[in-house]
C-alpha cells in the first residue's frame, strides 16, 4: 500500500474514483489489521493504485479494474454495516464474484446479500454461506421439496443442510431430524469391526454428531434424540419400519400377507379408499413387538416402526396427530389412569369393489340374528317384533312370511299358479350356496362376498343383526352404546369387522356357559350349552346401527354413540420375525393393517438429510426417495469423485441426475473447487486431482468405464 499526502491524477485513459469511510467504522475494520484487507485488494488488481488518506481512499487505474474496486469497497461496505466483520477469504469470494459478473458469468447476487444471508445463530456463532455457489445451495433447499448437493470435500454441503434442518425445526417448519449415511467407507465390513452394532457405526455418524453440536446445545441433544425428535441412523435403519411378512393388510379384494404385495398392488388408506403400493422393501430378521388396543384389536411391527398417535393434551391443544417409533412409546403408555396414545381410526366406510349377492344383506342380518337355517325343516324365523317379519317379508321376493304363534315365523315358498312339482325354498336354495345351510347359532357366519361389499350391503347386514340380537345400552350421563350377542365366535368376529370397516370399534368379552343360571323357554329351564360373546360397539356419527324403529328412537333419543376412539394399551416383544417395509401413496402415508388399525411408514413432517450419498446404490436411493412424507423435505449431499462402493457397484448418486434431472420440485446444485471453505489447499488439490483424472480418463483412482480390479491389474 502506498499512502501519499498529496492528490493523486491519473493519467490519459485511466480512471479515478475516491471513496469516503464512514466515521462510524474503523479503517482497521475496512483495511484489515496490519493492512492484510487491502493487500489481498492490491494483489487482485495490480494495475490499480490505491491510496489511503485518513479516512479518504482512492484508486487509479484501468477504467474497468477501478469500477470493480469501487463496487468491492461498497460491498464491504454493506457488510460491515450488517455488524459482521470482514476476512481475507471474504474479500477474495467478494472479487471473484464481482469478476464473475463483469465477464457476464455471475448471478444477480451480489457478495453482500451472499455474505449477510444468516442461517442459524447459535453459541455465539452465526452460520451463513461464503460463496455464491453455496448461497444458491442454502435458496434452493427454501424452494424445493428434494435438493443434491454435490461437490467436492470442504464445500458446506452437508454442513449448511445441517444448519437449514435446525433452522426449520427451531421455527416449527418440521417436528424432526433425521440425520443419515450409509456405512459403507474404503471397502470395510462392519461385521469385521469390534464393539456392539452401535460402536461399529457410530464412527460413520460421527461427522453428523459433529455438525450437530456446533449447532444445538450439547445438552439438549440427549433430550431430543430421546424424544426422537433428532435421529440419527445408518441409510439401512431408514427401510427399518416393518412388519413380519405374514401381517395381513387390507386390500380391495380382502387382506393378505404384506409380504405377498408388489409395487403397484392396491392397498386401503385411511379414508377407505384404494391407494397403490409404491415400494415393497424387504427388511430381513428383526426383533418384533406386539401393539395391542384396549379394544383388542392387535398386529405386529418392529421397533422403530412408525405410528401416527395423539395425546388427550394434543386434542385439547388443538394440536396435529404426532408420529413416534414403537419403541419411543414403550413405558410411557400411561398418563394417570389413563391411556395416553390415541389411534386415528377410519374416516370413512373402506370402499370394497360391490358384488353381486344372492339375498337382500338386511334380510341375511336378520337370518343370521334370529333365523333357523339347520335345513332340517322349513327356514324359520323368531322375534317379537312384527315389523321385522314384515321388513323380511318384503325382502325376500317369493317367500311369505307365516305366524306360527308366539315369536315364531315360518318362511313358505310362494307357490305359482300351475306347480305341479315341489320346488325348492328359495331362502334354502341362497342358504345352501353361501354354505349358510345346516349351520347353528354357534357355527353361524357373515359369508365373505357380503364382508367384503360396499358400505351399504356391510351396513345392511349389521343393521339386521343388531335388529334381531342387538340393541342400545343407555346410561345415565353418557352417550348409547350398542349391544350383540352370539354364541358363534366366527360370527363375533365378523360383526367386530364389519364394525371396524365402517370407522366404528368393538370391544368384546365372553360370558362362560358354565355356572350360568338357566334360561326359561315355554315355562322349563334351558341350560346354557356354549359361552356368549358380547360386543359393545360405537359408531361414527351418521352410521345407523338400526331399522327397527323402537331401537332406533331409543339409540337417537339417548344422543346416539358418541365419538368411536382407539388407544394403545401394550406393547410387548414378540420374538423375531423376517420382516417387510411398504410404501404408499396416500397422502397421509395411512394403510389399513391387521384389525383394521392404521399405521404408516414414511417421514411426514421431517427434515431428512442423506450424507455422503454417492456410497448408497441405485436400489437404496430409490428406496430412500421414496420414503418421502408430506410436509418433508430431503437434502442429499455426496462426491461423486469418492465413491467406496465395492467393485462393480454403481453409485446411486451418478444415476440419480440421469433419472431426475428436470423432474420438477427436484434440485440440483453443483460446488466446485471454488467453493471450499476449508485450507485454501484444500481447493487446490481438487483441481489438481480433477486435472490429473482428467488427462489420464480415470475416476476416483480407476478407469472410467472399468472396475477397479481390471484397473489396478492393468498397472
Amino acid at each position: 500500500m502506498t499512502q501519499t499526502p498529496t492528490a493523486h491524477t491519473p493519467a490519459q485513459g485511466q480512471a479515478r474514483v475516491q471513496f469516503t469511510v464512514p466515521a462510524a467504522h474503523p479503517m482497521v475494520t475496512v483495511l484489515g489489521s496490519g493492512d492484510s484487507l487491502l493487500r489481498v485488494i492490491e494483489k487482485a488488481f495490480p494495475g490499480v493504485d490505491i491510496h489511503v488518506r485518513g479516512n479518504e481512499i482512492s484508486a487509479v487505474g484501468d477504467s474497468t479494474e477501478v469500477a470493480l474496486v469501487s463496487r468491492l469497497f461498497d460491498e464491504m461496505m454493506l457488510v460491515l454495516r450488517t455488524g459482521q466483520p470482514m476476512t481475507e477469504d471474504a474479500v477474495e469470494r467478494s472479487i471473484a464474484m464481482l469478476r464473475a459478473t463483469e465477464t457476464g458469468e455471475g448471478p444477480q447476487e451480489t457478495p453482500a446479500q451472499v455474505l449477510t444471508q444468516n442461517i442459524l445463530s447459535s453459541r455465539g456463532r452465526t452460520i451463513r454461506p461464503k460463496t455464491l455457489n453455496q448461497k444458491r445451495y442454502v435458496d434452493a433447499i427454501d424452494k424445493h421439496t428434494i435438493v443434491f448437493g454435490i461437490g467436492p470435500a470442504g464445500t458446506g454441503k452437508t454442513y449448511l443442510a445441517m444448519a437449514k434442518a435446525v433452522q426449520a425445526l427451531q421455527s416449527k417448519q418440521v417436528n424432526r431430524i433425521i440425520l443419515t449415511r450409509p456405512a459403507v467407507e474404503a471397502g470395510e465390513r462392519l461385521g469385521f469391526l469390534p464393539g456392539t452394532l452401535y460402536e461399529k457405526i457410530d464412527p460413520y455418524l460421527r461427522p453428523l454428531y459433529d455438525a450437530l453440536h456446533d449447532m444445538i446445545d450439547p445438552d439438549s441433544i440427549p433430550r431430543l434424540m430421546a424424544a426422537g425428535t433428532i435421529e440419527v441412523a445408518p441409510l439401512a435403519y431408514m427401510r427399518g419400519r416393518a412388519h413380519p411378512t405374514f401381517t395381513n393388510v387390507l386390500t380391495p379384494d380382502g387382506w393378505r400377507p404384506i409380504g405377498d404385495l408388489q409395487v403397484g398392488d392396491l392397498v386401503i388408506g385411511s379414508n377407505g379408499e384404494p391407494t397403490p403400493v409404491l415400494g415393497v422393501y424387504p427388511q430381513g430378521e428383526k426383533d418384533v413387538y406386539r401393539v395391542t388396543a384396549q379394544d383388542g384389536a392387535w398386529t405386529l411391527c418392529c421397533g422403530e416402526h412408525l405410528w401416527t398417535v395423539r395425546t388427550r393434551d394434543d386434542k385439547r391443544r388443538d394440536k396435529p396427530w404426532r408420529v413416534l417409533e414403537t419403541q419411543e412409546m414403550i413405558g410411557n403408555l400411561r398418563a394417570g389412569h389413563a391411556r395416553r396414545y390415541e389411534l386415528p381410526l377410519l374416516t370413512a366406510p373402506v370402499c370394497f369393489p360391490e358384488r353381486e349377492v344372492p339375498m337382500d344383506p338386511y334380510a341375511l342380518g336378520l337370518l343370521l340374528g334370529d333365523g333357523c337355517l339347520t335345513g332340517s325343516t322349513t327356514p324359520s324365523f323368531a322375534t317379537e317384533d312384527r315389523d321385522l317379519a314384515e321388513a323380511l317379508e318384503s325382502a325376500l321376493p317369493g317367500v311369505a312370511v307365516r305366524h306360527k304363534g308366539g315369536p315364531d315365523y315360518t318362511l313358505n315358498r310362494i307357490k305359482s299358479p300351475g306347480d305341479v312339482v315341489t320346488l325348492e325354498n328359495p331362502v334354502t336354495r341362497v342358504l345352501r350356496e353361501l354354505e349358510l345351510l345346516r349351520t347353528r347359532s354357534h357355527t353361524k357366519f357373515v359369508p365373505d362376498d357380503y364382508l367384503f361389499n360396499s358400505a351399504e350391503v356391510r351396513l345392511a347386514v349389521l343393521q339386521g343383526l343388531l335388529d334381531s340380537d342387538g340393541g342400545p345400552v343407555t346410561q345415565a350421563d353418557r352417550t348409547c352404546r350398542i349391544q350383540y350377542t352370539t354364541t358363534s365366535i366366527v360370527l363375533r368376529d365378523d360383526v367386530i369387522s364389519l364394525v371396524q370397516s365402517l370407522g366404528g370399534v368393538a370391544y368384546s368379552r365372553r360370558r362362560v356357559a358354565k355356572g350360568r343360571k338357566p334360561g326359561i323357554a315355554k315355562g322349563r329351564e334351558v341350560a346354557y350349552r356354549y359361552d356368549a360373546h358380547v360386543i359393545d360397539i360405537r359408531l361414527p356419527e351418521g352410521i345407523e346401527p338400526f331399522r327397527l324403529p323402537r331401537k332406533r328412537d331409543k339409540y337417537h333419543a339417548a344422543g346416539g354413540g358418541g365419538r368411536p376412539m382407539r388407544f394403545i394399551d401394550s406393547i410387548e416383544p414378540a420374538g423375531r420375525e423376517e420382516t417387510v417395509c411398504i410404501q404408499v401413496a396416500a397422502e397421509d402415508s395411512l394403510y389399513v393393517t391387521q384389525d383394521y388399525l392404521l399405521t404408516h411408514n414414511t417421514l411426514n413432517d421431517a427434515f431428512i438429510i442423506l450424507d455422503e450419498a454417492q456410497n448408497t446404490s441405485p436400489e437404496q436411493m430409490k428406496m430412500f426417495l421414496t420414503r418421502l412424507g408430506f410436509d418433508s423435505k430431503i437434502v442429499i449431499t455426496g462426491d461423486v469423485t469418492q465413491v467406496d462402493l465395492p467393485d462393480g457397484t454403481k453409485s446411486g448418486l451418478r444415476q440419480v441426475r440421469e433419472i431426475l434431472e428436470g423432474v420438477e420440485d427436484v434440485h440440483f446444485s453443483l460446488l466446485s473447487s471454488h467453493d471450499v471453505v476449508r485450507h485454501k489447499l484444500v481447493g487446490r488439490i481438487v483441481d489438481a486431482y480433477e486435472k490429473y483424472d482428467n488427462k489420464h480418463g480415470t475416476q476416483n483412482g480407476t478407469h472410467k468405464g472399468r472396475g477397479g480390479k481390471a484397473a489396478h491389474k492393468g498397472k
